[in-house]
């Protein structure tokens, strides 16, 4: 029996058929519809004649990074939440390369809700859902950074070397690989973040990549169902996660990234909101989680980067409606360095 994708499908579907029978009661021929808003690993809705429905999620198609879009290990992460606090999907199995395809396939429980990736999606549920929903996110993120590593199989996941060390490092040598041009102010920026680093003391499980659109809300009470999208999921410090979340929300007068306004949609709390819930859940320390908040910005403005390179390099890279300009970087460098001088980094 061939694994390997055809055309139209990047599956061997009658692999496919057969594994979720399986594994998850599926029966019959599959149905299999693209979902998710994601540009990464490919998520889709398997559906057999009955209306069972099973998510599959797979890496892209195409030649990869070693160590990018492994779906094995978001599974293996998510499998491992299963008896936690943390809202997951259950994992039914996780297909080796060549079972179903030519590449690792998690096959993963359907949950009910809307993902807010989009001013449309907030849009669609009340005010009182979007604050509910916004409350969930925060409480979702402490209950990830209360996992007891050792109980879940997940304290060898990454490594336990200071996080902040470790993200510097990364991010400053992208830089270095895509920038389109000197920015001086960044480079200060760095500086300043490398001067400016607290020390750790803990080390969780960090998601990564927390925002709204990663979380699955009840439509009419905003109650979070599940968080998704594990992929850049490590060990590390806490604060890094809200930072991050500080990073992408949005603000009237500041620059907004596509597909992350659905925050300013009334009933969505601020920035300082989010943090002072965050830091009266979890006690942890507020001079800290401005340098997180900083760096996450500064992390944000590399990123951007890196999309304009690429856009810059091969055009057809360009997404519809989401073309980044490089003038965002700039004004994401000029946010970043702003709050660092008010907080006194």
């Amino acid at each position: 029996m061939s694994t390997t994708p055809s055309s139209t499908s990047p599956f061997s579907e009658e692999a496919l058929t057969d594994w979720l029978a399986d594994i998850a009661g599926t029966r019959g021929p599959l149905t299999l519809t693209r979902i998710g808003a994601g540009q990464s690993n490919l998520t889709y809705l398997a559906t057999d004649g009955d209306g069972t429905e099973v998510v599959v999620r797979r890496p892209p198609l195409g030649r990869l990074a070693a160590s990018a879009h492994d779906v094995a290990r978001e599974g293996r992460i998510m499998a491992g939440l299963a008896d936690t606090a943390v809202p997951v999907p259950e994992i039914f199995g996780i297909a080796d390369p060549g079972q179903v395809s030519d590449a690792p396939v998690v096959a993963m429980s359907v949950i009910p809700g809307t993902s807010l990736n989009s001013s449309d999606a907030a849009a669609s549920i009340s005010p009182e859902a979007r604050s509910a929903a916004a409350q969930g996110l925060v409480e979702a993120m402490a209950t990830i950074h209360e996992v007891d590593l050792a109980a879940t199989g997940l304290d060898d996941l990454a490594s336990h070397a200071p996080y902040a060390e470790r993200q510097l490092r990364r991010w400053s040598g992208q830089w270095e690989k895509t920038k389109t041009r000197e920015l001086p102010a960044l480079d200060a920026l760095t500086d300043r973040l490398r001067a400016a680093v607290p020390p750790q003391t803990e080390t969780v499980l960090v998601h990564g990549d927390l925002h709204l659109g990663n979380i699955i809300v009840d439509r009419g009470s905003g109650h979070v169902n599940a968080v998704v999208d594990w992929e850049l999921t490590t060990l590390g410090d806490p604060l890094a996660d809200i930072g991050s979340l500080l990073a992408y929300w949005p603000t009237p007068d500041g620059p907004t990234l596509p597909g992350f306004d659905a925050a300013l949609e009334p009933g969505f709390p601020d920035a300082d909101t989010l943090a002072r819930h965050y830091l009266s859940r979890t006690g942890r320390s507020r001079e800290a989680l401005d340098f997180w908040h900083v760096l996450g910005i500064w992390k944000v403005a590399v990123i951007v980067e890196g999309v304009v390179r690429r856009t810059r390099d091969v055009p057809a890279n360009a997404s519809s409606g989401a073309t980044l300009p490089a003038s965002l970087v700039e004004s994401l460098v000029d946010q970043a360095t702003a709050l660092a001088d008010r907080v006194g980094i």
